[in-house]
């Protein structure tokens, strides 16, 4: 297959890490905080109750759907008005929040099969997400961390994939886009010009009849080998 790739973008939850861990975790740590700092919050909002709020909240800002951190602080600042306390707590219970969220487990294969591909492509990170590489202690890996937070649109808006590119240096086609969601990341870099690789790790089925992906493994270490074996640095 001839495919002059010369850098690589990458989707971070659930192409690195499964996301749904996290936000177990983020859940009983965010609650844990409540109880201890507002009791008052706690009782009215426990985790069920809290998580209502939150898909309220973002049910009521679809103008927010691209910052996630926006969203998760008008939900705490709506807990504590509700529960009467002092909306200083907000920034407090965000940084609880902020600290969970970047406690990743990576798949097996994951951190192993990204230094491989970093030591010979420049890595972008392209994410709908608010994680931290920094925090996480994997931003050496990357050349930049792409948000939709900070791009103002989220994937799959074909203008965060060509400020991606742009970033890199590289017209579109040059670049191939890597991450778990059909319609976000694969489809979406395909149609801004990317090529598109699909991690398909939970054998889904591909449902979109338009678009086949430029390539298709069930792990990152089955791209690392792909590139090794077909792709020049």
């Amino acid at each position: 297959m001839n495919m002059p790739i010369a850098a690589i973008t990458l989707d971070l939850d659930d192409t690195l890490w499964p996301f749904a861990p996290i936000a177990t975790q983020i859940d009983q740590v965010l609650d844990d905080w409540l109880r201890q700092h507002s009791p008052a919050t706690a009782e009215r909002f426990p985790i069920p109750a809290m998580q209502t709020l939150r898909v309220q909240t973002w049910e009521a800002h679809p103008e927010l759907a691209h910052d996630l951190s926006a969203l998760r602080r008008i939900t705490l600042e709506a807990a504590f008005r509700a529960s009467g306390e002092s909306l200083d707590l907000v920034a407090p219970a965000y940084e609880a929040f902020y600290a969970a969220r970047n406690r990743v487990t990576f798949y097996d294969d994951a951190l192993a099969a990204l230094e491989r591909i970093a030591a010979r492509f420049p890595i972008g990170a392209l994410t709908n997400g608010n994680a931290d590489l920094a925090a996480i202690g994997i931003d050496h890996l990357f050349v930049f961390q792409l948000g939709a937070r900070e791009h103002g649109v989220a994937k799959p808006a074909a203008s965060i994939f060509h400020a991606a590119c742009q970033q890199l240096a590289l017209p579109p086609e040059r670049v191939l886009h890597v991450g778990d969601h059909i319609e976000l990341d694969v489809a979406g870099a395909q149609r801004a010009g990317l090529r598109g690789c699909w991690i398909n790790r939970i054998d889904a089925h591909w449902n979109n009849p338009e678009l086949q992906p430029d390539l298709q493994f069930d792990t990152l270490t089955g791209l690392a080998d792909w590139l090794d074996a077909h792709v020049a640095a």
